[in-house]
């Protein structure tokens, strides 16, 4: 039985809402059947309820129990694997059409904040610091590839300009995104629940999907109920648990690791995030962290592969935070979790179908923030005719890991201690 409350983390414990919501009970109907009540869900049920479709979600815990509500809370644009990479893999086509969508996901959350007046926090700014002069250079590379693709909100900034906006010595510089920024992971997630619910949409917590039967309509079983659909929206992500094996195959969850500081002082605010902006290093197994709404430092850092829990988080992540900053030596650690968000093997987002009626879009490999929410008006596209986007992201490989479950979790680890050894290096 999947757990009904919420993993006891600083988003939980300051979460707008509360409220449970009922499960699945008897036969229902609707247009279009979501599972998952997370960013990729939510996004894809608002934009169709806009369009004045009926959707119903059924979510097997609580909304936000996943990935939406424990993230870092960054808004960090383009996808896992940056677009040129995308382009000289897979063409020049799918670097620009997909260069083209790589800045919307931002605007997506930016929009229904505003429009649906969700109080989570939402700050400007956002920074990629960089640990040695090969990662300055690279932000240089990526500067120059983002303007290229219409993205002009940068600024790169040397050893002194960074120490302006982050109070730290361990940088050598760093790269000003102006359009990124940073929330209340959890109370957005909440705040879209309740714009659907606004809408005429249905949510259902507390009922996991047993079974999709596929046909004309679709009926989506829990074990109190069923919802028939023409369309069904698979939206899992890291938690399908079982449903789809073949689905699930193509990619492998991993556990991140956060911590919360005790509210700091003003002047500790100031002294450490002088503009409030968020910050993430360049490091292949980074560091990441920003300012709460009432003054704490969220930090957040390391993977398990396999979705492990770590025996004790605070003692993984607060020596990354005092190496960072070493001033809050002594600082009190409030809240400590894991979540988990789903690694594919070439670390770009996995969309497709499953016979004609069955969408699906999982695996954004540490960028689900702004590309679960782009999926979302992507899917509710291809769902009322528009497909081309889709079909770009469904177009790209899908490889699954070598070996089955159990040759992927030790080979993908012994790849992050390569890439860990090259960070400490700074080769």
């Amino acid at each position: 039985m999947a757990s009904l409350s919420h993993t006891p983390s600083y988003y939980a414990a300051s979460a707008n809402d509360k409220s449970l919501r009922p499960a699945l009970k008897g036969e229902h109907q609707a247009d279009i059947c979501v599972i998952g009540a997370g960013y990729t869900g939510l996004s894809t049920a608002l934009h169709l309820a806009e369009s004045g479709f009926k959707v119903t979600v059924l979510e097997a815990s609580r909304v936000g129990f996943g990935a939406s509500g424990r993230n870092g809370g960054q808004i960090v644009h383009s996808y896992s694997r940056d677009l040129d990479f995308i382009a000289q893999h897979y063409g020049p086509k799918a670097g620009t059409e997909l260069g083209k969508m790589a800045f919307e996901g931002g605007k997506i959350i930016r929009r229904l904040v505003n429009e649906y007046a969700i109080q989570c926090d939402l700050k400007d700014g956002g920074i990629f610091a960089a640990c040695n002069p090969r990662q300055l250079r690279q932000l240089a590379a990526k500067k120059a590839l983002w303007e290229a693709h219409g993205h002009r909100e940068l600024a790169l900034l040397d050893e002194d300009q960074l120490r302006a906006y982050v109070g730290s010595e361990r940088y050598v510089g760093g790269l000003l995104d102006r359009s990124g920024g940073h929330f209340h992971p959890l109370n957005l997630v909440l705040g879209e629940a309740a714009a659907l619910e606004s809408l005429g949409g249905t949510i259902y917590e507390g009922s996991p999907v047993t079974r999709v039967e596929e046909g004309a309509r679709a009926r989506v079983h829990s074990a109190h109920g069923c919802v028939s659909a023409d369309f069904v929206v698979v939206a899992g992500n890291a938690y399908l648990n079982g449903l789809l094996p073949k689905l699930e195959s193509k990619a492998m969850p991993c556990g991140t690791q956060v911590v919360t500081t005790a509210p700091l002082s003003p002047e500790q605010q100031r002294q450490l995030l002088p503009w409030d902006n968020c910050v993430e290093d360049c490091n292949y197994l980074l560091d990441y962290y920003r300012l709460s709404g009432d003054g704490r430092l969220i930090y957040g850092g390391g993977v398990t592969y396999g979705a492990r829990e770590p025996g004790r988080i605070e003692a993984l992540i607060l020596p990354k935070l005092l190496k960072t900053f070493p001033q809050l030596k002594g600082v009190k650690i409030d809240y400590a979790w894991t979540g988990n968000f789903l690694l594919t093997l070439m670390r770009l987002p996995q969309f497709g179908r499953i016979g004609s009626n069955i969408y699906y879009a999982q695996g954004y490999s540490g960028h689900g923030v702004t590309c679960s929410h782009l999926a979302g008006k992507v899917i509710s596209d291809a769902i009322q005719g528009q497909a081309e986007r889709y079909d770009l992201f469904a177009g790209l490989p899908q490889y699954p890991f070598p070996g089955g479950r159990a040759l992927r979790i030790p080979l993908t680890a012994l790849g992050a201690w390569y890439y860990n050894l090259r960070d400490q290096l700074g080769v």
